[in-house]
């Protein structure tokens, strides 16, 4: 007996939206649609024997109708079926632990992240109906969850050596977030480096891709394909052939990744790479290409995530699904920016610039690669630089370098080398510590980040 009803189309809905559209809970990449979904939920609901044969057969109906590889959807089906007959999911009592389970036993066939089952309360299951329903009512909802995380638009910064930087941890479609994007892309306009953040970044629709590429390739660009089961048909994605504002197609790109980067995020990881008009910088991403659509089985208070196509890249031939997009800079996710931003400032400073500009760049570059590759200061010396210096002192505490000016708080220095520190809490500022001939410290020189210096010697 099959209790599903399958969601209107979201190609027919929105264009063939995919990985994360209007419905962020069920077509979203799992981390993400694991978060949405804790919304009402209630942990107690039983699954019983009749339940869990009929949730069986309306899984494996969907299967068969959608999912991408037919011959894949019949092995999933063969293996969750085997699974009820053998009573290998008796002991699961709550619909939550059964939608966990099957979720992963269609996995272990598939190796798909994309696919899912979950479950849905009785208040987000009539939520997702009225959307079904009419889908202006789901436009409406869906504008309303972005509006409040502004679209997933998380961060927005004009750096050092005129760099641009974008945290984006979602890929919101256009026809809710394009003012927006539009907005920030403008933002960026005038950078001379920008590296956009798609660390948290779980999927979303290829519209913002189409969009936010456009800014940065020069003409319409073909950028990915996906190829539909149902109706075996092809369907292209372009660059959009114009924007509103100025094009960066001579800037610098960085895009960093990790490995919770899935989905729509990998798209643009994956067209950048092959495009060759960037740089990958951090991990490799979590390996999930296939666009989803989405079934409810209101009955049931389950709905499911079914792929129901695959990528292809018009360069590659192929695409990211089960290997993700590998860095061209490897490092660990929390070390990305950093690897990005130097690399960056290092291809800008290799132009020639003015004395003025060459400062900004070489303050940022120094004060990244001691980030980067720390420095450690011993004890002995840290105290031999302690005293008074005029109106600036230091000392050691806890095996820390502390220094104040006048009667102000102190504050830590961090060594940048053995006589130079920097320090959090004034970024604009650094200490360099100058030794005599017989390695003693004379005196003390500020340096502040607009090339301005004063100095100090030691109290005699």
């Amino acid at each position: 007996m099959r209790l599903g009803k399958r969601m209107m189309s979201l190609r027919r809905r929105l264009g063939l939206l995919v990985f994360l559209t209007l419905f962020v809970l069920l077509a979203a990449a799992p981390c993400l649609a694991q978060r949405r979904m804790v919304v009402g939920q209630d942990d107690s609901m039983p699954a019983s024997a009749e339940f869990k044969a009929a949730a069986v057969d309306s899984v494996s109906w969907a299967l068969n109708r959608t999912y991408v590889f037919e011959d894949v959807a019949k092995e999933m089906e063969k293996h969750i079926r085997r699974k009820l007959k053998e009573g290998e999911y008796d002991e699961l009592e709550t619909v939550q632990e059964f939608a966990r389970q099957l979720t992963e036993d269609m996995r272990e066939i598939s190796s798909d992240r994309h696919l899912g089952v979950q479950f849905m309360s009785d208040e987000l299951l009539e939520e997702y109906q009225q959307g079904d329903e009419d889908p202006d009512v789901a436009h409406q909802l869906a504008f309303e969850r972005g509006r409040k995380r502004n679209f997933e638009f998380k961060k927005l910064e004009i750096l050092d050596g005129n760099v641009g930087y974008l945290k984006l941890n979602s890929f919101n479609d256009t026809s809710l977030s394009g003012p927006t994007a539009i907005a920030a892309m403008n933002f960026l306009g005038y950078t001379d480096a920008l590296i956009i953040d798609l660390t948290e970044n779980g999927g979303g629709s290829p519209s913002l891709i189409q969009t936010i590429m456009a800014y940065l390739l020069d003409g319409s660009t073909h950028l990915n394909s996906f190829y539909i089961r149902d109706g075996d048909s092809l369907q292209q994605f372009w660059s959009a052939p114009y924007v509103p504002g100025p094009k960066m197609v001579d800037t610098g790109l960085y895009v960093l990744t990790s490995s919770h980067t899935f989905s729509a995020a990998e798209e643009f990881a994956y067209n950048v790479k092959n495009l060759e008009r960037g740089t990958i910088v951090g991990e490799t991403t979590g390996g999930g290409a296939h666009p989803v659509t989405s079934y409810l089985f209101p009955s049931l208070n389950m709905g499911m995530r079914v792929s129901f196509g695959r990528a292809i890249n018009p360069v590659s031939g192929t695409n990211w699904e089960g290997t993700g997009v590998a860095p061209d800079i490897e490092v660990p996710a929390d070390q990305a920016f950093d690897a990005a931003y130097l690399d960056a400032l290092g291809k800008l400073r290799e132009r020639d610039m003015s004395d003025e500009e060459a400062f900004v760049l070489d303050w940022a570059i120094q004060g990244l690669d001691a980030r980067l590759n720390p420095v450690e200061v011993d004890v002995a010396t840290l105290e031999s630089y302690a005293g008074d210096y005029g109106p600036r002192h230091l000392r050691v505490e806890s095996g820390r370098l502390l220094y104040n000016r006048d009667d102000r708080d102190p504050i830590v220095a961090t060594p940048m080398t053995e006589t130079m520190f920097s320090f959090d809490a004034v970024p604009y500022f650094r200490l360099e510590i100058v030794l005599g001939d017989d390695g003693a410290p004379v005196k003390l020189i500020g340096h502040y980040e607009n090339g301005h210096t004063d100095e100090n010697p030691r109290d005699q």
